[in-house]
């Protein structure tokens, strides 16, 4: 009952900046795969292309995206969130506009890249980046509720968007995103007025990383750590954007209705939302080295439960342990790096994690769509899946040890 407490305390004492995180990871998700991909019936037919032809052109964008962020995410560092947010969310209404009345499939390739860029990339990033800099002894939990706007999106937007393409004709849909978009600025303006250090976060507003000390990014890029970590994280988006992508396709082979389907969406996203709180308050507690080697292991088991699905209802059950491990990608990515590198360069630093966590959500609907072309059906491509997180999860425990000595030594 006390952690409860002190848990509705804490919000209640950090409402306005927690709230400033969950409206950018809320937003994001007008440039996540699992919005975009509701539309891909549509946008195929409008555009003559194929599941491979699809793939190719939502690859070609997100990995340009990659690329840029890269560079864009560093403007995190130098730009307070109350400017740069007002600017990226902007952009991002713009990017929905481009979807609505854009007619060209080269301007398609380029509206995917501006709401791969300023949705997923700049706005989750943002979110990430000034949550991590205003907490650092409850990062962990202010990490989890800022979430609570990606969770809510996810449960929301996919549902109301498959029913109102019934209801009318999808690009209207696109320019309602955009207008919502447009709506939510002046608030999160409002929220920033008075941009400080929160409550409930450490004196100074920096935490030191191995060695005590803070890195730069070009120091964390030479180390190890990074290079073992970032792969094994982007595998996440990689194959959960080649599964959210492909949602229409797996319906259709599997002889659902793809209503229906998206229905049972709602179970993981709750099962997220329990599990993002779980994580949240773990890492606080026992420190994100010992949670990373085995958040990813239940979507290797969901993978395999949705190869041998018979029914919805077990599939059902697939999208369950997804949402137990997106508790996890939620939380740990956002707390790794500020945790072994420090928080004086984690915007540059976090940038390139974002930018290979982008690629590889470009990497996995365009590889998986090519396989679909050449015969391999998406249900026996999640087998192969399944095995990547446990390879990974391995991976991941040498480094972390290793930087744990550090990491104690320095405290």
């Amino acid at each position: 009952m006390n952690s409860f407490a002190s848990y509705f305390r804490f919000i209640r004492e950090n409402a306005p900046f927690l709230g400033v995180g969950a409206i950018l990871s809320f937003l994001s998700s007008f440039g996540q795969t699992f919005l975009i991909a509701v539309f891909a019936g549509e946008i195929r037919e409008e555009y003559g292309l194929s599941n491979g032809d699809w793939g190719l052109i939502y690859m070609i964008a997100t990995m340009t995206s990659a690329g840029v962020m890269i560079y864009a995410g560093g403007l995190t560092d130098r730009f307070r969130v109350r400017s740069l947010g007002v600017v990226v969310l902007t952009l991002l209404a713009l990017s929905c506009l481009g979807m609505a009345f854009n007619t060209h499939v080269l301007g398609l390739v380029f509206v995917i890249f501006c709401l791969r860029l300023f949705g997923q990339g700049m706005s989750s990033t943002i979110s990430i980046v000034a949550i991590s800099r205003w907490f650092i002894a409850t990062r962990g939990r202010a990490l989890a509720v800022s979430t609570l706007g990606f969770i809510l999106a996810e449960a929301a937007l996919p549902l109301s968007s498959v029913w109102l393409k019934s209801h009318m004709e999808w690009r209207k849909i696109w320019v309602g995103f955009a207008v919502f978009i447009l709506l939510m600025i002046p608030l999160l303006w409002r929220l920033l007025k008075l941009e400080r250090t929160p409550q409930s976060s450490a004196k100074s507003d920096t935490a030191v990383g191995m060695d005590g000390r803070h890195w730069t990014r070009a120091e964390a890029l030479r180390h190890p750590l990074f290079w073992t970590l970032a792969p094994a994280m982007a595998l996440f988006p990689m194959l959960a954007t080649a599964f959210w992508f492909h949602q229409v396709h797996f319906a259709e082979i599997k002889g659902w209705e793809h209503l229906k389907f998206v229905a049972v969406f709602p179970l993981g996203t709750f099962t997220f939302m329990g599990s993002t709180f779980l994580f949240g308050w773990a890492v606080d507690k026992f420190g994100v080295g010992r949670l990373l080697p085995i958040y990813l292991l239940p979507y290797s088991v969901a993978f395999i439960v949705h190869a041998f699905a018979p029914t919805i209802a077990w599939s059902a059950l697939g999208v369950i342990l997804m949402g137990l491990a997106g508790g996890g990608q939620s939380t740990l990515p956002g707390s790794v790096w500020s945790t072994y590198f420090g928080t004086a360069h984690i915007g540059s630093i976090k940038s390139a994690a974002v930018a290979l966590m982008v690629l590889g959500s470009a990497i996995g609907p365009g590889l998986s769509g090519w396989l679909i072309d050449l015969g391999f059906e998406f249900d026996t491509q999640l087998l192969f899946y399944s095995a990547t997180f446990v390879i990974a999860s391995l991976a991941m425990v040498p480094a972390i040890k290793k930087a744990q000595t550090r990491l104690s030594a320095s405290a």
